[in-house]
């Protein structure tokens, strides 16, 4: 053990039921990348229209704000390990007749909604039983090596999703996503231990108990704020494309201006989790400022060397969230856990959704290094005033 609270990321991996998460955690996310990219083209496909592709992509995107606030519960209401392979075998079967050559394009979009829906109770159920897989220390180490693992298989589903469609059609790529969801249900089911149901609230009592909680508790409130700063910073990927544009590059520009932010962010994950939670807490509010604040200096219009480095920065410091996240998940108690873990991801995603928003839109009528600077601006004020909350909680 490292002294003073920390923990070795193979202390965790020592843990048999970590690894049967970490594995299903790994398959599933590269799935999911496979399968936004085969719908993506399956759609462009039978429709030739890159709006009604773009439409399907966003389709996976956006069931996270319905089912955050109504099915997370159902990670407390049900043994978590029943929930998360539950909700893997529903995925398996629906993923399957999408793959149905000749399946109706809205067909295809009700059980792509379905399916996306489903993934809610499975994240909380994760996030709601790693606690108990991983008590103490280790938890901290666990949480990080799951943002890490997420990043990279993200990356590997998209780098792979391409060919895997080109070789097998996109029919044939929706199979090998049936496929990751087969696995992780025999890797939850056979590798994680029964732990019976941790709440007896019905539906409306889960939303309104988990709702007053994280309202009235102003140490929840304060983590939420700090988690919606990544609204402001994430405006650099929004609008990459056209910054890599104003840089004179190209697809690879575009392609070295979002990998600099991940790789900024798993090195800081992976220093941060060595450290004593004393210091992981005392250093959260800093960091939570400085991973906007290195986006001012876009307001210099530098070059792309210049700009990676920033980027890279940026996302060295947002790794704070792996602080604010772990002392969310451990100050809610049990039985309203996965609950209050889906409000949170909710309030996440539409900080993040409208950053996006916002910036794409700003990013027409004004130069992208104007638009990554005056995001950084507002989310240095943004983070500074979450950070007030957090002192004063």
């Amino acid at each position: 053990m490292v002294p003073d609270g920390g923990a070795r990321f193979r202390e965790v991996f020592a843990v048999a039921e970590f690894r049967a998460l970490f594995a299903a955690q790994l398959v599933s996310v590269a799935g999911d990348q496979l399968a936004r990219v085969a719908l993506s083209v399956l759609v462009f496909d039978r429709t030739a229209s890159a709006g009604w592709a773009a439409a399907a992509y966003a389709i996976t995107l956006l069931p996270d704000l319905l089912g955050g606030p109504l099915l997370s519960g159902l990670a407390d209401r049900y043994p978590r390990r029943s929930v998360m392979v539950t909700a893997d075998l529903l995925r398996m079967t629906l993923v399957a007749f999408m793959a149905v050559p000749g399946t109706p394009l809205p067909l295809v979009g009700a059980l792509l909604l379905v399916v996306q829906l489903a993934n809610t109770p499975w994240a909380a159920a994760r996030a709601a039983v790693l606690p108990q897989v991983l008590p103490g220390a280790r938890f901290v180490a666990g949480t990080a090596v799951f943002s890490m693992t997420t990043q990279a298989a993200q990356v590997l589903g998209f780098a792979t999703g391409g060919v895997l469609v080109a070789w097998l059609g996109p029919g044939g790529a929706l199979v090998v996503d049936a496929g990751t969801f087969a696995a992780s249900a025999v890797l939850i089911g056979g590798g994680l231990r029964h732990r019976p149901a941790s709440s007896g609230l019905r539906w409306r009592g889960r939303i309104v108990g988990g709702l007053a909680l994280v309202w009235r508790d102003r140490r929840l409130r304060a983590l939420v704020a700090l988690a919606c700063v990544s609204g402001f910073y994430i405006a650099g990927e929004a609008v990459a494309a056209p910054y890599a544009a104003e840089l004179g590059g190209g697809a690879v520009a575009v392609g070295l201006l979002l990998a600099s932010y991940a790789v900024g962010n798993v090195v800081g994950m992976a220093l941060l989790a060595r450290l004593p939670e004393v210091v992981r807490v005392r250093w959260m509010v800093p960091m939570a400022i400085a991973s906007c604040a290195p986006l001012l200096g876009c307001a210099f219009d530098p070059g792309l060397g210049a700009v990676l480095v920033l980027w890279c920065c940026s996302g060295a410091a947002s790794a704070y969230n792996l602080t604010a996240s772990t002392l969310f998940v451990t100050a809610v108690p049990d039985h309203v856990r996965g609950q209050a873990f889906g409000l949170a991801v909710t309030a996440l995603r539409v900080a993040q959704g409208m950053g996006v928003v916002l910036a794409g839109v700003a990013a027409d009528g004004y130069a992208p290094h104007q638009v990554v600077a005056a995001a950084g601006l507002l989310g240095v004020a943004a983070a500074a005033g979450a950070g007030l909350a957090w002192k004063g909680s």
